[in-house]
């Protein structure tokens, strides 16, 4: 019986290991810069040269981009589920809106599901914090901007997905956040048109959605998600009815 030797492992490949785990959780995300080569090599514990040969390593496979002079990062494209033209096609088109809903009935309520779950101390103050800058846009008298409230509750839902330990899950909202943002902006335009109460029960909803995650309830996090995503489309609903018979009702007046 003949043995085949045992193959050395390299320590750089121990680097790259650590380097790739790190950007698959969402600890390194994407167009971010490394610590400069001195402070990440003692972190790890390891020499400069394998430092090196680690990020040469995930320089060619894409992860990374080292710029001369300017340090390593990672690559800004990692995760860009949507180019710039096909997102401004989707936020043109009603249907493509109708469709984003839907995928966030069942990728959000996923996200909310395992955060109950799965979520550590430290994942609970990062979502406190989001939960509590959100509300802050709420309150009466703030001056947030639409664009701000929209980042604000498109920060909520990433901090979610990240609080869920799930990579895939995770990467899919980061890729789809500028999307996600313009999506709350053009709905919370029409909702609070169309109803007077919307800015109370969005409020509510992302308060109840809050306290189930913190509290481990997990399947009713998932429910109270899918609920919240239910009145989003009820509501818009409503107002692309209105605004079809504003249409007719001018066509009439023109005849």
């Amino acid at each position: 019986m003949t043995f085949g030797q045992v193959r050395q492992r390299r320590l750089s490949d121990d680097i790259v290991a650590q380097l790739e785990s790190m950007i698959l959780e969402g600890t390194l995300k994407a167009g971010e810069r490394l610590p400069a080569e001195r402070a990440l090599a003692e972190q790890f514990g390891v020499s400069r040269p394998s430092l090196r040969e680690a990020i040469q390593k995930l320089v060619a496979k894409g992860l990374l981009v080292s710029r001369q002079g300017g340090g390593n990062y990672v690559a800004a494209e990692l995760g860009s589920t949507f180019s710039d033209p096909l997102l401004h096609l989707l936020e043109s088109n009603p249907e493509a809106q109708r469709d984003l809903l839907e995928f966030r009935h069942t990728l959000e309520g996923s996200c909310a599901y395992y955060a109950a779950l799965r979520a550590t101390a430290p994942d609970q103050q990062r979502l406190r914090e989001a939960f509590e800058a959100l509300q802050a846009c709420y309150a009466p008298g703030s001056k947030a901007s639409r664009a701000q409230e929209g980042a604000a509750d498109a920060r909520f839902h990433l901090a979610i997905a990240e609080a869920s330990h799930n990579a895939v899950l995770l990467h899919t909202i980061r890729g789809l956040f500028d999307l996600l943002k313009h999506n709350v902006v053009t709905n919370i335009g029409g909702m609070y048109l169309q109803r007077s109460e919307t800015r109370d029960m969005l409020m509510q909803q992302h308060r109840a959605l809050f306290e189930a995650i913190i509290e481990r309830r997990a399947e009713e996090a998932r429910e109270i998600s899918h609920g919240h995503i239910l009145y989003v489309q009820e509501v818009l609903n409503e107002a692309q009815q209105e605004a079809r018979r504003v249409e007719r009702a001018q066509r009439r007046q023109g005849f």
